[in-house]
């Protein structure tokens, strides 16, 4: 692929990836593509197979971009704990983070999916599993490290912290209230400190 062509796939990607996120498989339509690209079927198709294939890349372009944040948060200090609160700091900016993709892609994306696009239904499954692997290996390394104490196995403890801030973002984005948000990682640092502290 020439230098050119790999420009204009990156850009048709990072420009549609928002649409597709907002207004799902279904709902986003050639012309919407074209409209937002300004670029023909013809050269759009040019470069993805068909609109499953582009809807999938920009899945993945998303989820890319959460994944890096996520890994970044991850990353800060040494502590179990520190790492926690960093990435619980950084879901109370959640909703501002998403905005410019379009909202939260494994919300959006894994209702969309859901009976109309097993790909991108088994794509965003695989995320969360990560996201949840990324958690665990936090709470595992704390734990082997001695500085947290675990009641449950790391996995479990780690899908049930994801499912409440998923259920959260939810809640927030269905309501257009972001105290659901809010409220629900400020008890989440609560629950840390009080389950997790040795």
């Amino acid at each position: 692929m020439t230098k050119k062509a790999e420009r204009t796939t990156a850009y048709i990607i990072e420009t549609v990836a928002p649409i597709f996120n907002k207004h799902g498989y279904v709902g986003t339509s050639m012309s919407d593509l074209t409209e937002a690209t300004g670029l023909t079927k013809g050269a759009i198709y040019g470069n993805f197979e068909n609109k499953e294939a582009l809807a999938l890349s920009s899945f993945e372009y998303n989820r890319n971009l959460l994944l890096s944040a996520i890994d970044h948060k991850l990353e800060f200090g040494t502590a179990a704990l520190d790492k926690l609160y960093s990435l619980l700091g950084f879901y109370k900016q959640y909703d501002v983070f998403t905005l410019p993709m379009g909202g939260c892609p494994l919300l959006n994306v894994g209702v969309d999916a859901q009976g109309n696009n097993k790909l991108l239904a088994a794509a965003v499954k695989e995320t969360i599993k990560e996201v949840e692997g990324k958690i665990a290996l936090v709470l595992e390394n704390g734990a082997k490290q001695n500085e947290i104490r675990l009641a449950v196995p790391p996995l479990q403890f780690a899908k049930q912290l994801f499912t409440m801030i998923q259920g959260a973002i939810a809640m927030s984005t269905m309501t257009q209230d972001r105290k659901y948000l809010m409220n629900t990682i400020t008890y989440l640092e609560y629950l840390i400190k009080q389950e997790l502290r040795k």
